[in-house]
């Protein structure tokens, strides 16, 4: 009974995996509402423009979509330079929402995409077109991240840091594909667990 059990887990892994992520997205979500209320209130109070901002990014088969994020940068942050790699030490960010998104407290807004079926809770983060393109011509096997869904948190973000430029992008696109390749129910808790645990710890700090 039990390695049936398991057998059927594993075959319906992906249509299971949509039900968790809906009933625990909106657990998250409504759990999240007064942090997200507050920071709100001091994005609002720190300088001009909404609280949220979207993005466009690639999700499952290369389709695009609307991705929300907590506004952390000033506004209108990339008119001069374009579409450009995210660094720890962004010039481009509000300073008192820089804890915001050393925490990753920015990427809450995104329960909302996993209630809508763009994302899941974990996955290969999604990628700008622009710099999926860019991407694209050093890494062809990158295509490979769009056959599942993209996560807010996924093996590669608890691996490594930022990823800066076209190279370091290497050791990133290894661990979404070793996702890709193993993921299990197992390896959806251990992502999890360690991406509360870096919450927890960045927020203390």
């Amino acid at each position: 009974m039990l390695s049936l059990l398991v057998h059927l887990s594993r075959r319906h892994f992906a249509a299971a995996k949509e039900v968790v992520d809906v009933l625990l997205g909106l657990i998250a979500l409504v759990v999240s509402l007064p942090v997200l209320a507050g920071c709100a209130a001091i994005i609002k109070l720190s300088s001009r423009g909404p609280v949220l901002y979207t993005q466009i990014r690639i999700g499952k088969g290369g389709k695009p979509f609307r991705m929300y994020k907590l506004r952390t940068m000033h506004v209108n942050a990339e008119m001069d330079t374009g579409p450009v790699w995210a660094s720890k030490r962004d010039p481009r960010i509000v300073r008192s929402c820089a804890w915001m998104r050393r925490s990753h407290v920015d990427e809450l807004p995104q329960l909302i995409n996993v209630l809508r079926g763009q994302m899941s809770l974990v996955g290969p983060r999604p990628e700008r077109p622009e710099i999926l393109r860019e991407l694209g011509k050093a890494y062809p096997q990158i295509t490979k991240r769009l056959e599942v869904r993209p996560g807010i948190t996924g093996l590669a973000q608890i691996r490594n840091g930022y990823d800066t430029s076209v190279a370091d992008y290497e050791q990133k696109l290894k661990a979404d594909l070793e996702y890709i390749a193993k993921r299990c129910w197992g390896m959806e808790l251990r992502i999890l667990a360690r991406t509360l645990a870096r919450f927890h710890d960045s927020a203390a700090h």
